[in-house]
């Protein structure tokens, strides 16, 4: 366990945050292609950003039959970005773990989601699989959480729309969500999310990751107008699953 400048943050004192950090994130190059392994904790400091270290992530967003975004706020145990509001699930695939790094239709990125949306929500495998799972894009980003602490990631965007039936005892009971990960939920239409992200620029409102800012800033409105197509065709095509959106290039702080 680190301690900086003699003090432990409240997430390095959490026994499963602080195990955690010891799973193996997959390092990639700047086009995503693998070119190693390191630990979570090894990954997230700020020495090894500056140095380059990129690895990969996952991005889902979940979406009700209405058309509304599912939104989590972090638990403030969390090692980076605590207690700010995100998107549905974010996390990892790992490497050497039920075959995470798979790239080939995204099923790597896609188990791991399955996975985290378990273990962060509640959310049943029964409500989400490979199939309902959408593969749009992938974005690369850089971010400070604090002087010791950051992200920098090149992020599967996926989307996912289910009214989560089986997660929820058919609508009877609210998400069964993990305390160790998640501080509160809510949904949320265009609307909305655009008046929390006014909200957040003006420093009066609540705070949002920088991965899911940057998103909704430069790519997700229009996505969300097309929400039917991209789910019926499986994604945005090909050429975009191809791309990577360089939203940030070099991370702001780090």
């Amino acid at each position: 366990m680190s301690v900086e400048n003699g003090v432990q943050t409240a997430a390095e004192v959490d026994a499963e945050q602080n195990r955690m950090m010891e799973e193996e994130c997959i390092l990639v190059d700047w086009d995503d292609k693998p070119v190693g392994s390191a630990t979570k904790r090894v990954c997230h400091k700020v020495p090894a950003i500056r140095e380059g270290m990129l690895h990969r992530a996952f991005s889902v967003f979940l979406y009700n039959s209405a058309g509304e975004l599912l939104l989590q706020q972090r638990a403030g145990c969390k090692i980076t970005f605590p207690l700010r509001w995100t998107n549905t699930s974010c996390s990892h695939p790992l490497h050497g773990y039920n075959d995470e790094f798979i790239e080939e239709n995204a099923v790597g990125v896609k188990r791991a989601a399955i996975r985290k949306l378990e273990h962060e929500l509640g959310i049943s495998n029964l409500d989400v699989s490979q199939e309902n799972l959408h593969w749009l894009t992938r974005i690369h980003y850089g971010a400070a959480s604090d002087e010791t602490w950051g992200e920098h990631e090149i992020d599967w965007i996926l989307f996912l729309q289910t009214d989560l039936p089986a997660s929820t005892a058919n609508g009877t009971v609210p998400l069964p969500v993990n305390p160790n990960e998640c501080e509160a939920i809510r949904w949320v239409n265009p609307e909305q999310l655009q008046a929390m992200m006014d909200e957040s620029k003006s420093g009066k409102g609540v705070l949002l990751t920088p991965w899911f800012g940057l998103i909704a800033e430069q790519l997700l409105f229009p996505w969300w107008k097309n929400l039917k197509q991209i789910i019926e065709n499986d994604g945005l095509g090909e050429e975009q699953r191809k791309v990577i959106h360089r939203l940030q290039e070099k991370p702001h702080a780090v």
